[in-house]
Order: C-alpha cells, then structure tokens, then sequence
C-alpha cells in the first residue's frame, strides 16, 4: 500500500533541499501515545470533566491535583519510544534536507530520535519548574511524585507546556513562521490543523511543493500538491535519504 504515493513523496524529496515539518499528534501515535480527536482519543473518553477543561490554565490553579491526575495517566508516556517517522525527519535534518521540525506535540520525542532544529510550540513534558522558585525538574521526578509534585522550597511544579487560555511563546511562533516562509517544500503530518494559532503558520508558505501525510481529512483545505491518506510512520519509512 501506498507504493504510488510515497514514490510521489520521495521525489518531491529528491527536488528539494529545503524542507519544513509540521507535524501534530499523529506523528506520536505509532510510538502508542494517543491523539485527542481520533476514534480512540482522548477526546472520546468519559471524564468529570471534559479533556479541554482539565488542561486548562484555571482549571491547573483551581484543582491543581485533579490536573495532575488525568496529566500523569493520559499526556505522560516515559516509555514511549521514536518511530519511523521521528527517525527519518532525523535522518533527512541530518543529510541537510530538512531545515527545522515544527512540533504541536509535547512528548520530545523527535529530540529522543535525534532532531535538533526542533520548535515545540506546545512546550515539553520534559520540562518542569517550581513556580516559586524557578529550579527545574524532570519528567520522572514529576510522574513519580505522590499528587502534585512540589519542589524542595514548597512551591508547585508546573510543567512547560502551553494549557488552554495561555500564550503561545512568540519567540517560537516568529521562527516556526520564518522557517515555513522560507521553506522549499512544507510536509504537514499528523495534524487535523484544527488547534490555533498553530494551523495559522502554514498559511505563510510560499514555496513550490506542499505535501499531507494524515489519516483522515484536516480541518482546511491547504491546496496540497499531495495528500496521503495512511499512517505517517507507514509512509516515512519508505523515504530514502
């Protein structure tokens, strides 16, 4: 399957030595970390309250453990692994092709594979730090910690990762949208392209070739020169470098 695509795909490859990738939860799945709006997501789930709610900025401050809760079970996956996809970006950001990955996702798994020009404009479970004095912790410490985690001062942990009703880091947003403006060739994977601000940036493209790798329909319609309805993971591993 997919034969005729990825060799579509490889070719726009071959053409190009400037490439962007905007990825979102999809990239993550086939490592078994789960999306939020596909049949099995998190959205589909049956909470207290909804998903939406619970990673929210107020809900964070007005029921701190009840975040930690659903944060720990459902967004914090240690074991989770880098799959084909992860491993290829890696491989074409190696060879020179692949100028910047643009992450929604928070799980550092294209660091873990061995990208380096990496934009998570969601932030990181990775990182964690006490809000009353700044020191840092990691993940294990976070996911091990007994409710909410605290820091030797006393101070909660917050993790660095953007909640609902707070800001996307406008560094990031500036060199996500210089990055995709002058980018050759946009690959858009694993995204349905319905969280903003972050669907926005692919309207600054201006390059020649636009690809969709998804596995269902997105949000919008982008005028992709290719779509490709089938696992990310699937069709990467196909690419040769």
């Amino acid at each position: 399957m997919y034969e005729t695509e990825a060799a579509r795909l490889q070719s726009i490859i071959d053409d190009t030595d400037n490439i962007v990738f905007f990825g979102g939860a999809g990239v993550s799945t086939e490592s078994n970390i789960p999306d939020f709006r596909s049949a099995d997501g998190l959205y589909q789930q049956k909470y207290k309250y909804s998903p939406e709610q619970i990673v929210s900025h107020s809900f964070f401050i007005q029921n701190t453990e009840g975040f930690y809760g659903f944060y720990k079970e459902k967004m914090m996956f240690l074991e989770a692994k880098p799959n084909a996809a992860h491993l290829k970006l890696a491989e074409l950001e190696e060879s020179g092709k692949l100028k910047a990955v643009i992450t929604q996702n928070i799980d550092g798994l294209h660091q873990a594979a061995g990208s380096k020009n990496v934009y998570e404009i969601h932030g990181s479970i990775l990182r964690n730090y006490c809000q009353r004095c700044g020191k840092f912790y990691d993940a294990a410490y976070v996911k091990a910690a007994w409710g909410v985690p605290r820091c030797e001062c006393g101070g909660i942990i917050k993790p660095d990762v953007v909640l609902y009703e707070e800001g996307l880091d406008s560094r990031l947003i500036h060199k996500s949208i210089q990055a995709i403006s002058k980018a050759d060739t946009l690959i858009i994977g694993g995204t349905s392209l319905v969280v903003y601000p972050a669907a926005s940036f692919i309207d600054y493209f201006k390059g020649r070739h636009l690809v969709v790798i998804n596995k269902s329909a997105t949000a919008r319609e982008v005028g992709a020169e290719l779509t490709i309805a089938a696992p990310i993971g699937e069709v990467m591993s196909r690419i040769k470098v």
